[in-house]
């Protein structure tokens, strides 16, 4: 028994480090390409270390485009929209979760069923309806549409109903009413949940390609996406090493707050167990 476990382990981790090594590879390859020297990029047989490692690519990315305008449009698009669609979601979750009103699980259903249309049918009239508000190529234009997240509300909503009720009661008897009930306590409770959705909010927000470029016109007002997107088009004189090292200024802010969430998530499961 003890030789047929040692070797469903070896397996198991032979499988896992295949399964590493096929995921980290494109990325490898990515940071590698992101610092050769344009004649060691497209010769045969591959290149998989330069020589010679070139870090002024990344210098020289950057001068192709205005990068720093692209950020601060990104960071101030999803900053806002995270926080937003968190706090919308957070009070649809416990009005549908601890709020007792008429046609409340109706309205629930209705809300669901919203996440079966896709979001590229909604592109035409959220258009024409800020077209007519003077929001296009505003930062309210690329926010506003999306601060509500029936999914969110959902996820929100389980964590809500899953704690105890006594809980609530209790706060009501002290004179809390529902919206510091939420605050002091669904909210600590559900960190865990909150720290989820706040993550895949902004990794969806931070990769959002579609939208922005809809509803902005002018170049000071791109996000990195659609920023990466005109230099791959090749609007800017740049090589393949330079266009690896874009796409890094894009994808290492998402690994950093991946992996700081990641750290409280782990937090929130502690801190908001409950305690007898």
């Amino acid at each position: 028994m003890a030789a047929r476990k040692t070797l469903a382990d070896l397996a198991t981790h032979l499988l896992l480090i295949v399964v590493c090594v096929a995921i980290g590879l494109p990325f490898f390859w990515m940071v590698t390409t992101s610092i050769k020297a344009p004649t060691e990029v497209q010769i045969f047989p591959p290149v998989w270390w330069p020589e010679t490692p070139r870090f002024q690519n990344f210098v020289d990315a950057w001068e192709s485009a205005p990068f720093g305008r692209f950020y601060v449009n990104s960071v101030v698009v999803v900053c806002t929209g995270v926080v937003l669609e968190v706090l919308i979601a957070a009070l649809s979750a416990y009005a549908f979760a601890r709020i007792r009103f008429r046609f409340r699980e109706p309205l629930f259903i209705v809300m669901l069923a919203a996440m079966m249309i896709p979001g590229q049918v909604a592109l035409i009239p959220n258009y024409v309806t800020l077209k007519h508000l003077g929001w296009i190529n505003t930062y309210a234009g690329l926010v506003i549409p999306h601060v509500s997240s029936v999914f969110g509300a959902f996820l929100m909503r389980q964590a809500i109903l899953s704690m105890p009720a006594d809980l609530f009661d209790a706060a009501h008897i002290d004179g809390l009413g529902h919206l510091r009930c939420m605050l002091r306590i669904a909210l600590p409770l559900a960190r865990p949940v909150v720290a989820t959705l706040a993550l895949y909010l902004f990794i969806a927000k931070w990769n959002d390609y579609l939208w922005p470029l809809i509803i902005t016109n002018t170049q000071n007002m791109r996000t990195l996406p659609v920023g990466l997107s005109m230099v791959q088009k090749a609007e800017y004189n740049i090589g393949p090493e330079h266009l690896m090292a874009a796409s890094l200024f894009v994808l290492v802010p998402v690994l950093a707050v991946f992996f700081t969430a990641q750290k409280q998530l782990i937090e929130g499961i502690a801190a908001g167990a409950l305690k007898g």
